[in-house]
């Protein structure tokens, strides 16, 4: 006897060509999201992404996203996720609209939204076009943290910034910063030939990141603009990780390579960012983009 099965709606989502497939759990309800990302993430034999993203109700605000990697496994924060969320939920009046969003010292950028994440409620500001569709969106990531135990990396220093690091036989100068995510960061003159497969692997596994981490190789080309390449915990190889380059902004800003408003370049596409001095949080803007809509059967248990 066949299993019976409920078709599940989804929609298709990118930013800067970081690709999830996201679900409205409003009116789908997800009971196992590891199992589900494991299976859509698929990229020959199902839908194909970086993960999964599940859009439910919010006990704080008007939605709460949950981001589950290509692995299964559950992750804090997406950067570019939210950004897709954002534009998914104005688009459909999900959730209350803030009012005027600007980032200290700069003209306001649109409308407000908050949003629940694993690392708590984020507020996002909104850019839409004539027609009132969503292009860009500007998030305040939060302030970045940088006390080892708190990332976490279990290793003595209280900080970790430009220490020397022995991966594979080759010595890396890491620095490692949260936003509310883990992330290693490494600066290199090297990355048209660096095999980021190999050590993004070895890195994100390593002893010392209890809860793994992302892993990123960036090369600053002037202090407002750096190219990175980006191996993200759980998925492997992305386009992007918007919580990647925020965190690559502050290890710049930290190591003297970057002014705190810089342009992060990435194989999708270019993110905006500004580690604000006057509350020492990252805000980052860039594009989300609804690629198509679709369903699957799941079966029911």
């Amino acid at each position: 006897m066949a299993k019976k099965a409920t078709q599940i709606k989804f929609t298709k989502m990118h930013g800067t060509g970081n690709d999830y497939v996201y679900v409205n759990c409003l009116k789908n309800k997800i009971s196992d999201g590891s199992e589900l990302a494991r299976a859509v993430s698929g990229r020959h034999f199902n839908i194909g992404s970086d993960g999964l993203i599940l859009m439910e109700t919010s006990e704080k605000v008007g939605i709460r996203m949950r981001i589950f990697n290509a692995d299964g496994s559950e992750a804090e924060m997406c950067g570019n996720g939210i950004r897709c969320v954002a534009k998914y939920v104005y688009e459909r009046e999900l959730a209350p609209i803030g009012g005027s969003f600007s980032v200290p010292g700069q003209p306001d950028c649109g409308a407000s939204m908050e949003i629940e994440t694993g690392n708590g409620v984020l507020t996002v500001g909104l850019i839409v076009d004539e027609e009132d569709k969503v292009q860009r969106v500007c998030v305040n990531m939060g302030e970045p943290v940088l006390e080892s135990e708190k990332i976490p990396v279990n290793l003595p220093a209280k900080t970790l910034i430009e220490q020397p690091m022995q991966f594979e036989n080759r010595v890396f100068a890491m620095t490692c910063v949260s936003m509310g995510n883990p992330h290693a960061v490494f600066f290199r003159n090297d990355l048209a030939i660096l095999d980021v497969a190999k050590f993004g692997a070895v890195i994100e596994n390593h002893s010392i990141f209890p809860d793994r981490t992302n892993v990123h190789f960036a090369e600053v080309n002037t202090p407002t603009e750096f190219e990175m390449r980006t191996w993200e915990r759980g998925s492997g190889i992305t386009l992007a990780c918007g919580s990647g380059a925020c965190a690559v902004c502050v290890a710049g800003v930290l190591t003297g390579r970057c002014e705190r408003v810089c342009s992060a370049h990435l194989p999708g596409g270019v993110l905006e960012l500004n580690w604000c001095q006057e509350d020492s949080c990252v805000y980052m803007t860039g594009p989300a983009v609804e690629v198509f809509e679709g369903s699957f059967d799941w079966p029911v248990k």
